[in-house]
């Protein structure tokens, strides 16, 4: 029987997990920015070459620096903003 230990446990309960939360945050991102991203320009290439060259670190970049904008302005979906009626 194998003997397992606290470094062993630490991997198995802290970085598993970390990893397969950090490779779906990646994925979501990917997949956000491939539907969401109004086509067009460059500006979804450019975007889906940080998020896979950047991987975790891209993701993040478009998480914190792209969405919020293209949310606020009303982008989502790729359609133009919806104003509002009277």
């Amino acid at each position: 029987m194998p003997n397992i230990g606290v470094p062993e446990l630490a991997c198995i309960f802290i970085f598993i997990p970390l990893v397969l939360g950090g490779t779906a945050f990646w994925i979501w991102m990917l997949v956000d920015c491939l539907q969401n991203e109004p086509p067009g320009s460059n500006d979804k290439l450019i975007w889906v070459l940080v998020i896979l060259f950047g991987h975790l670190l891209g993701a993040a970049i478009y998480y914190f620096v792209r969405r919020p904008e293209r949310l606020r302005l009303g982008t989502a979906g790729g359609q133009a903003p919806v104003p509002p009626q009277e």
